[in-house]
């Protein structure tokens, strides 16, 4: 068991979704945090001030500020990386450069200064279009169906090397989409963001039978805390996710009925949402469960539990127009 009462913990991304709920954590057990983040897409509404606390904007493709972050810290969290699955096409230099470049650039720090311990946000995404569902850890990676799974599986590839090659200890935790207070882009946030602008209609990017898994985020947090202090080898790599999965479909459902609509439903495209889409996902989680570890929210608590704080923080509506506007020209 990991006593995180003094540990100095860095966590990149630490302004973002998973990354501010693990800085929570990581306070509330007594560690000193450095969230390192450039608020492209984090919030300074996630990581208020408070004691043992320090925040350092910068970019992780500037390997001297990434170095400077790394100094005298004893643990690594990388949650820094570019998201957006649904629009990695349409640059896919982003996902090379923010999920792999960077995380080379952290590796390189951490080696230079001496640290030696990292864990790692990968996604359940690197099984493509799984043959085995439940998908377990040791299933065969088929052909990638998306740059952003490809950066994902590259990275670890790093990670995996560092551990080899120059005595790293790392985690590599391959999720589900996660739900819950903080959540700032995924399915649940792109259909109340459309109601938001016609409750009457709503458009459906697949036709409503994809289906998957997903996470509350503080179940996530104490999934990677619990693996942590279970660990005993150099490289641990953990399945996180719910046993349960739910379709589109029934997703829509929970949504319209906790915000009192009734859209229309206009369905576009065939079984993927995207390009890129893997239409079914469930991961086998059976090597965290073993721990003693269990989901403690329902899939439908998350949805809701994510639709409660989308109704109570406009800040992140006003982002995400405001970003449109920018991309739009």
């Amino acid at each position: 068991m990991i006593d995180w009462t003094g540990m100095r913990v860095l966590v990149t991304g630490g302004a973002g979704f998973i990354g501010s709920h693990i800085v929570d954590r990581l306070i509330a057990e007594g560690a000193v945090v450095t969230v390192f983040d450039n608020f492209s897409t984090g919030f300074r509404e996630f990581i208020p001030p408070r004691d043992r606390l320090r925040v350092i904007e910068g970019d992780m493709l500037h390997a001297a500020q990434v170095a400077r972050a790394v100094k005298g810290v004893d643990f690594v969290f990388h949650l820094a990386a570019n998201a957006d699955v649904k629009n990695n096409l349409s640059e896919p230099c982003k996902c090379i450069e923010q999920n792999l470049i960077a995380t080379q650039n952290l590796l390189e720090a951490m080696r230079a200064a001496g640290v030696r311990n990292i864990a790692f946000s990968s996604t359940g995404s690197v099984y493509g279009d799984a043959t085995i569902i439940p998908t377990p850890e040791g299933a065969p990676f088929p052909v990638q169906t998306s740059i952003y799974a490809a950066s994902k599986v590259a990275a670890e590839g790093l990670l995996t090397s560092y551990a080899v090659g120059f005595d790293f200890r790392t985690w590599i935790f391959r999720f589900v989409s996660m739900l819950g207070p903080r959540y700032t882009h995924g399915h649940v946030f792109d259909f109340w963001r459309k109601l938001q602008v016609d409750s009457t209609q709503l458009e459906v990017l697949g036709d409503g039978k994809q289906k998957k898994s997903y996470l509350h985020v503080e179940d996530c947090v104490s999934a990677m805390l619990a693996t942590i202090s279970a660990a005993r080898d150099a490289i641990n790599i953990y399945n996180l996710g719910h046993t349960d999965w739910i379709e589109v479909d029934d997703s829509i459902a929970i949504i319209t009925r906790t915000l009192g609509l009734t859209p229309r439903l206009q369905y576009t495209g065939g079984e993927r949402g995207w390009a890129g889409d893997a239409p079914r996902l469930l991961l086998d989680t059976a090597r965290v469960r073993a721990l003693g570890w269990r989901p403690r929210k329902s899939i439908e608590e998350g949805i809701v539990d994510t639709l409660r704080f989308l109704m109570h923080a406009p800040y992140v509506l006003r982002r995400a127009e405001r970003d449109a506007a920018a991309a739009s020209g």
